[in-house]
């Protein structure tokens, strides 16, 4: 099979050179374009654009004359075609308006030479065989997605430019009437304090066990994703299987006891309500990783996929401390949480979504009289909390308290205390919800009823 030629723009580039030498202030346009030495194919046309480039960075005037002594001085002007060739590219010059054009024509060609230069390396390593391939995945996914992070972007925004985005997206929301600003979860306190669950934080889910954190986390997945049926909701749950999470989301969905869901005992209305509820949820994209030992490498991997194909809205992990490490530090589990942490704020960000991950807290609420956590007690890293937009801490008065226990278990509600210990962006405060263990359900307390949740 016949070698073939890298892709190039070999008329681009002679018309780029030529007029960066006979126009003032080419020169500029391509450099603030982010033209580079390697974008050039041709190596005449390589050492005529290093000539231009060190009098640009030097301050001088370019033109054929200094240009060509430039190339004299570094020993390459006949290899580069000598005057003759230069006087070809300043002639060809017309305009100095296709600056840009032939940029991004070269620089076209650039990536696709760095995609065929990633695919031949990928095609050798795969043959050569890897001993982690989920890990190699991911890496080879990153250096296909660095080529195009590559491509130029601007450096600095002018205050023009940001201002102008600000006043449009204030008026907006003066439009809308709304102060949600991200997601909207449905829970009214907690939208008005953060806006929204805002695209690109990290919030951080924090409680001692069967405080109900993944109760908590699936209600505003559930919720989440009926509001934004066009976005995927990814699930990845450590502790428990897809059978058991979809079971919590038919119970709530449902309104039925998870208890009858499990045995089967259900009445006639028990059943429409089971029906409709499949029905809706299948409707929904929500889609659950029930991997138990994964690591952060796999769930970016997983992630690019999903948004690829379905679109990604909100991610939730379930939790913290059962995430494997990427690389093991034997006896530091703290610096491996730490690690954990800072690449679920960089999930967050590389997809634009808000990420709510779960964290276990330490027994040190326990030993306390007062068992509202704070954010000391966050488990085994305090990258959490530094990593973190928002900390949500929850507490449940009836698991610690008798007469509460007693009252919930007669009214088949209680409440959950949510403590925002920290808000990156706005105002910290508590909010609190009613909680019915036997549906897992989740709802604004109305003046009325814990049962009853105002219309949204």
């Amino acid at each position: 099979m016949p070698a073939r030629s890298l892709p190039s723009a070999l008329e681009a580039e002679a018309s780029l050179l030529g007029t960066m030498m006979f126009f003032p202030g080419s020169a500029r346009i391509a450099m603030e374009e982010g033209i580079t030495a390697d974008d050039f194919v041709a190596p005449a046309n390589r050492n005529i654009f290093l000539a231009i480039e060190s009098l640009y960075r030097e301050g001088e005037k370019i033109d054929i004359t200094t240009t060509a002594t430039r190339l004299q001085d570094n020993g390459t002007l006949d290899m580069s075609g000598g005057i003759a060739y230069l006087t070809t590219l300043t002639d060809s010059a017309v305009s100095s308006v296709n600056t840009k054009t032939y940029v991004n024509m070269i620089k076209d060609k650039t990536i696709l030479r760095n995609l065929i230069e990633v695919a031949g390396k990928i095609i050798e390593d795969s043959s050569a065989g890897q001993p982690d391939v989920n890990e190699y995945l991911d890496s080879v996914e990153k250096s296909i997605l660095n080529i195009s992070h590559n491509r130029r972007t601007d450096e600095f925004k002018a205050p023009t430019e940001v201002l102008n985005q600000i006043v449009d997206n204030i008026h907006k929301m003066e439009e809308n009437k709304s102060d949600i600003t991200g997601l909207a979860t449905g829970y009214t306190r907690f939208d008005h304090i953060t806006h929204g669950l805002q695209r690109g934080d990290l919030i951080i889910l924090a409680a001692r066990p069967s405080m109900g954190k993944t109760a908590v986390a699936l209600n505003m997945a559930l919720r989440v994703a009926e509001r934004n049926r066009d976005k995927a909701v990814a699930i990845f749950s450590l502790e428990m299987g897809a059978d058991q999470l979809m079971m919590r989301l038919l119970a709530m969905k449902s309104r039925v006891e998870s208890d009858s869901l499990r045995t089967g005992r259900l009445s006639n209305a028990d059943w429409n309500a089971v029906n409709e509820a499949v029905s809706d949820l299948k409707a929904l994209k929500i889609y659950i990783d029930d991997t138990s030992q994964i690591r952060m490498p796999e769930i970016f991997s997983k992630c690019r996929r999903l948004q690829n194909e379905q679109g990604l809205g909100m991610i939730v992990l379930d939790y913290i401390q059962l995430v494997s490490a990427t690389t093991s530090r034997e006896g530091n589990r703290q610096q491996e949480v730490s690690e954990i942490s800072r690449n679920l704020k960089a999930l967050a960000r590389e997809f634009n979504v808000p990420v709510i991950a779960l964290s276990q807290l330490s027994r040190n609420v326990e030993a306390r009289e007062n068992k509202h956590p704070i954010l000391s007690d966050l488990r085994e890293s305090g990258a959490i909390e530094q990593d973190a937009d928002i900390v949500l801490m929850l507490y449940r008065g009836a698991y610690y308290n008798e007469a509460e226990r007693k009252q919930a278990d007669e009214t088949g509600s209680e409440i959950i205390e949510i403590n925002i210990a920290k808000h990156r962006n706005g105002q910290t405060g508590t909010f609190s919800l009613a909680f019915e263990a036997k549906t897992n359900v989740c709802l604004n307390i109305s003046s009325n009823s814990y049962r009853q949740e105002p219309a949204q």
